[in-house]
């Protein structure tokens, strides 16, 4: 039996960057978003970061609900 909650979400929205100067301002780039769209609530956040030999890249994606 599960007890916890399942989030609702019916919005997504993805953040990435793979050049250094770019993944250093994401945060910044995503509050920024965040504070523009006052209407919604951010119900999850999940961060992934891949690499290769030549290239990282780093992504946040939220998982938020805004009134229909």
């Amino acid at each position: 039996m599960v007890t916890e909650k399942t989030k609702q979400f019916n919005g997504v929205k993805v953040f990435s960057a793979t050049m250094a100067q770019e993944r250093e301002h994401l945060g910044e780039k995503v509050t920024a978003w965040v504070r523009h769209n006052p209407q919604i609530e951010v119900v999850d956040t999940v961060v992934t970061q891949s690499s290769d030999e030549a290239f990282h890249c780093i992504a946040i994606t939220l998982f938020y609900n805004e009134p229909l």
